[in-house]
């Protein structure tokens, strides 16, 4: 083929590549899932991520969590963990603080995320009555809960509106302004301000399960000059100039060019 015929061939070839490969592979288990990647709110110094897969009435939740306190009058920390929603499914803004403590309380936030929909507990009862159960909450700076568990109408109709929320509470009092530290929580006066103001939070958002990247050799490769790209899409290749650059298609063979 010479140059001319091959420069002609490259948005042929480029489409063909695009319709063999398609779009990355993913399944559909009968499972709806949904994901979120927490992030910080108060200062807080930890991380998290969740996994929520919805099955008929069950739900099978995977939360990691991490750098948060340890302690909390001297015992591993109880952080307590809840999928809120039926408000705006969005995790608070600095400005959520109404009485100046510099904190968002609970309460606070509430209006952004939501009420307790469900107790992300590490046993026993998920129902929001558990939500203030310091025995069920994870324990430490680092834990995961891993459970399977019926899940109530409220809870999944939030998710499937997208308006489902996670909070994890529990906050170190030391990183807390003087006004926070001498605060009492809001949800249960007999616990000071941090044990219940939320530490994590993260929208839950819906999604399918990824299946392994690969599938059948195209025997596309490509030899580009300078202002061009590729992108790899599944199996194939989807060829793209993004300033005029010309490409030179190879099959990949024993030795031969096409």
């Amino acid at each position: 083929m010479n140059k001319s015929l091959r420069l002609m061939a490259v948005p042929t070839l480029a489409l063909a590549a695009l319709a063999l490969s398609g779009s990355p592979a993913m399944a559909h288990d009968g499972s709806d899932h949904y994901q979120s990647t927490l992030g910080q709110l108060n200062g807080s110094a930890g991380s998290g991520d969740i996994t929520v897969d919805v099955t008929g009435n069950q739900a099978h939740v995977v939360l990691n969590v991490s750098g948060m306190p340890e302690t909390f009058m001297d015992a591993p920390y109880p952080h307590v963990q809840h999928i809120h929603g039926g408000s705006q499914g969005v995790c608070p803004a600095p400005s959520a603080d109404q009485d100046g403590d510099d904190v968002i309380s609970t309460t606070e936030g509430a209006p952004f995320y939501g009420d307790i929909l469900t107790t992300l507990s590490t046993s026993g009862d998920t129902s929001p009555a558990a939500g203030l159960d310091l025995k069920v909450g994870g324990q430490g700076g680092a834990y995961t809960v891993d459970r399977t568990f019926e899940i109530d109408d409220a809870t999944k109709a939030s998710l499937e509106a997208g308006t489902a929320v996670v909070v994890v509470h529990g906050l170190d009092p030391a990183t807390l302004s003087p006004a926070g530290q001498a605060a009492m929580s809001d949800l249960a006066p007999e616990l000071p301000l941090a044990a219940t103001s939320p530490a994590l939070c993260g929208t839950l958002a819906a999604g399918q399960m990824e299946m392994p990247s690969g599938g059948a050799d195209t025997g596309v490769t490509q030899e580009t000059g300078a202002d061009a790209g590729a992108f790899a899409l599944g199996g194939g290749l989807a060829l793209v100039a993004l300033a005029g650059g010309a490409y030179v298609i190879r099959r990949r063979s024993a030795g031969t060019a096409a």
